[in-house]
């Protein structure tokens, strides 16, 4: 499956926010990119531009291309609820993204390569698609010959999982619950959906 691979601190300064955590160079350069930088006069964005970066940074936050995103839009439309917080659990329910916040991997890119290099467990069975569904009382592990890996190892010292309520983890075990989808307010990304609802709806 294809990918954004380039360079990040470029896109979050293109948004003017750092959309993969904290991010120093971001804090040096905080202006957009480009051979002028921050001496040309920027055009005040129209409401589907508007509309159309907000899409864009959800797609770079979460790693997925546009193909994929739209089938996610078009399935939160076609479940019960609110279509932007549906689209939002959605994303937030991707293996690779609840990888991530268990702090298995120090980023969404690595928790990818984790799940793609099989070193992931889902209810015992390995799983290598990034993009799989988890539902709720789903178990996350690590195989047994990956739990001294020294990328997992590192990240996970810094017990990032304690923060999420909708996420239960063993540091003994290193194994993890998926206990429910989380609320809008719950998620910490700064994304108005209504935006990308309103740009799809047209």
């Amino acid at each position: 499956m294809a990918r954004y691979t380039g360079p990040q601190t470029k896109i979050s300064r293109r948004f003017g926010e750092p959309l993969y955590g904290p991010d120093k160079y971001l804090e040096r350069k905080n202006f957009p990119p480009g051979i002028h930088g921050k001496l040309k006069k920027r055009k005040k964005l129209s409401v589907y531009g508007t509309q159309l970066n907000e899409k864009q940074k959800a797609k770079y936050i979460y790693g997925v291309l546009e193909r994929q995103f739209r089938k996610t839009f078009v399935k939160a439309a076609n479940t019960k609820g609110v279509t932007g917080e549906v689209l939002l659990q959605l994303l937030e329910s991707r293996l690779d993204n609840v990888v991530y916040r268990m702090g298995i991997a120090p980023s969404r890119r690595a928790a990818r390569q984790l799940v793609g290099h099989k070193h992931i467990l889902v209810n015992g069975e390995i799983c290598n698609i990034p993009s799989f569904e988890i539902k709720e009382g789903d178990i996350i592990s690590i195989r047994q010959k990956s739990k001294s890996l020294e990328v997992i190892a590192d990240s996970i010292s810094r017990g990032k999982a304690t923060k999420y309520s909708w996420i239960e983890w063993d540091n003994n075990l290193m194994t993890g619950k998926f206990l429910n989808r989380p609320a809008k307010e719950e998620i910490p990304e700064n994304i108005n959906v209504q935006l990308i609802v309103e740009l799809y709806s047209k």
